[in-house]
């Protein structure tokens, strides 16, 4: 695993320690690596989406509905 330095501002520093405290995380590096999981995560999920959007764009109009568009976005998100 490699190893990193990085310094954070003072209220962000005592929330990682809160989290910690709490019990919520062993470390606070358990803690960041679990923040960027969920970010890489999320960032999959917004691609996914800017992709059906610019497919849905190109195309001038889908056949899903609604209710069709909510559902795959919300199956992704699980």
């Amino acid at each position: 695993m490699a190893r990193q330095s990085i310094s954070f501002t003072r209220p962000n520093d005592e929330w990682l320690k809160t989290q910690v405290d709490n019990q919520e995380y062993s470390s606070k590096s358990e803690l960041v690596n679990d923040l960027i999981r969920q970010a890489r995560n999320q960032q999959i999920e917004i691609d996914w989406i800017k992709s059906k959007l610019e497919k849905a764009e190109d195309s001038g109009f889908t056949n899903d509905s609604k209710e069709q568009i909510l559902a795959q976005s919300k199956s992704i998100l699980k």
